[in-house]
């Protein structure tokens, strides 16, 4: 069997794997790397080469100028300032929820912006008495497009560029992605904002709320009666409520309310059945809730002995305070300077902005490793041996080949035909998984048709942008699923139409701006 074939084969079993969901995407990946390697396909450099490659660098840090946009309140404060601006009405505060995720994507990723707008959107669709179900998809669907505007908006964007390079054709600028995006995220808005009432009108399912509610909840639940908002919680101390549970080391402990349980942690009240304890002191018993007031570093490691009810780390995000978020946007602009100038490769622009996240103070040093998301770097990593076999092998010129047969001297239908591969494979396969293994494909169709690097490449970019037919697309799809109440068919109502709007600026814009030929 030639090489091209095991390649080929490889690549089926991975994409069944992948689609089957029964074994981690990470360990699909490297697992596809052994078997390329075992079969002598690849050597060991190639095979562990991906991971020690720029790109994955690069990608590890975005995550972390991403927490610190984050943490810092930077990104909740933007969406709350919009959604306060736009009004009750459902279409455009549809559009506006989409328009804003799109512009948050293109700083922090669509996971990122898609886990940022949750709180805001779901509080929006409260006040304005619109089920989240109309406007949680919207706002996936936003932050999908969005990450087409800047070169970090997604991990697409960046190994497109890389691509670019290394096939002669220079990159990409870090704006230039926006001739692409611009559009697409317009068109986006547009449809969702004109047909997001085909969107089922479904009862949520759990909802994470605002920082206002949950904190005037617990006031009046743990009757704190001379307390406020203000007074209780800042950029600097926070609120945890917290239950004893059984086989905890807390049981039979004395408290009350006033006493320090951990360091820089203060008890404000206790629960027990339903009903406060008031001020005395009372031995904790299984089942007990207690409301914790301390700094946000001690009161997020009180897992040890407490079951933390909520989410604190959400709760402080919801917050903003001017220096750290002041601190987070300077940083950012200077990275985006330093990407857009060219005066250094994007790994170590992203890597200096990351440091300085850190060293200012925006991102905590612990945060940082939970910031990552390891699973991406992984699949990336171990991946990126897979992309190389495909173009050395000679499997891509047998794909492309194969294109070409069906497509003929047609440029443009080439196009169309890079775009549905992509596309299709994007909606059971991870989007980054799915470019690195279309990318020497592409640019073998390229080639045989006469067509730009740079316009092949940007068409994968849309096409890889182009998750929205199911929930499993993309991440970002998944983490509004619930919220929503969505079901797996629900996605596909809004997404079909959308992606022929992807579809027109693949095969339109995209020539236009880029040439053909």
């Amino acid at each position: 069997m030639s090489d091209a074939a095991v390649v080929l084969v490889v690549l089926g079993v991975a994409v069944v794997a992948f689609v089957s969901n029964k074994v981690p995407v990470g360990v699909v990946a490297v697992v596809t790397t052994l078997t390329l390697l075992a079969t002598g396909v690849i050597d060991a450099p190639t095979a562990l080469g991906g991971f020690g490659d720029p790109v994955v660098v690069f990608i590890a840090t975005l995550f972390v100028v991403a927490e610190g946009l984050e943490s810092s309140g930077v990104t909740a404060w933007a969406g709350r300032t919009l959604t306060a601006r736009v009004g009750n009405r459902r279409g455009p505060l549809t559009g506006a929820v989409a328009g804003l995720s799109g512009v948050i994507s293109a700083l922090i990723t669509p996971n990122g912006a898609a886990a940022t707008m949750l709180p805001v959107v779901t509080t929006a669709a409260r006040r304005a008495d619109v089920s989240p179900s109309r406007l949680l998809i919207p706002t996936a669907f936003g932050a999908s497009a969005g990450a087409l505007l800047t070169l970090a908006g997604s991990p697409v964007n960046v190994l497109v560029h890389e691509a670019s390079v290394e096939a002669g054709g220079g990159g990409f600028g870090f704006f230039e992605f926006a001739g692409a995006g611009v559009p697409l995220l317009v068109g986006t808005v547009v449809v969702v904002a004109v047909l997001g009432h085909v969107l089922p009108d479904r009862g949520p399912g759990p909802l994470v709320g605002d920082i206002a509610d949950h904190v005037d909840t617990l006031v009046e639940h743990y009757d704190l009666e001379h307390s406020s908002r203000a007074a209780l919680v800042d950029q600097e101390v926070g609120l945890v409520e917290v239950v004893v549970p059984p086989r905890s080391g807390a049981l039979g402990r004395t408290v009350f309310p006033g006493m320090q349980v951990a360091a820089d942690v203060t008890v404000l009240g206790v629960v027990r059945l339903g009903r406060d304890l008031g001020a005395r002191h009372v031995q904790l018993a299984q089942g007990d809730a207690l409301l914790l007031r301390g700094t946000w570093s001690s009161v997020e490691t009180l897992g040890e002995e407490f079951l933390v009810v909520g989410a604190p780390e959400q709760l402080r995000r919801q917050l903003s305070a001017r220096r750290p978020a002041v601190t987070a946007v300077v940083v950012l602009v200077a990275m985006v300077v330093a990407l857009a100038s060219g005066i250094t490769v994007p790994a170590v622009a992203g890597l200096a902005a990351a440091v300085a996240m850190v060293a200012l103070g925006v991102v905590r040093p612990s945060r940082v490793y939970r910031a990552i998301s390891w699973q991406t770097l992984v699949l990336i990593g171990a991946l990126i041996p897979l992309s190389v076999a495909v173009r050395d092998s000679g499997a891509a010129d047998l794909v492309a080949s194969r294109l070409m047969d069906v497509v003929g001297d047609n440029r443009l239908l080439a196009l169309a035909a890079v775009f549905v591969l992509t596309a299709a494979l994007g909606q059971v396969v991870s989007n980054a998984a799915t470019v690195l293994v279309v990318i020497p494909v592409a640019l073998a169709v390229a080639a045989d048709a006469g067509i730009g690097t740079q316009t092949m490449l940007m068409t994968v970019a849309v096409a890889g942008a182009a998750s929205l037919l199911t929930p499993i697309a993309t991440p970002a799809n998944m983490i509004v699923m619930t919220p929503g109440g969505y079901r797996f068919g629900d996605y596909w109502r809004l997404g079909a139409v959308t992606m022929l709007v992807y579809l027109v600026v693949a095969l339109a814009v995209v020539p236009a701006l880029w040439g053909l030929g």
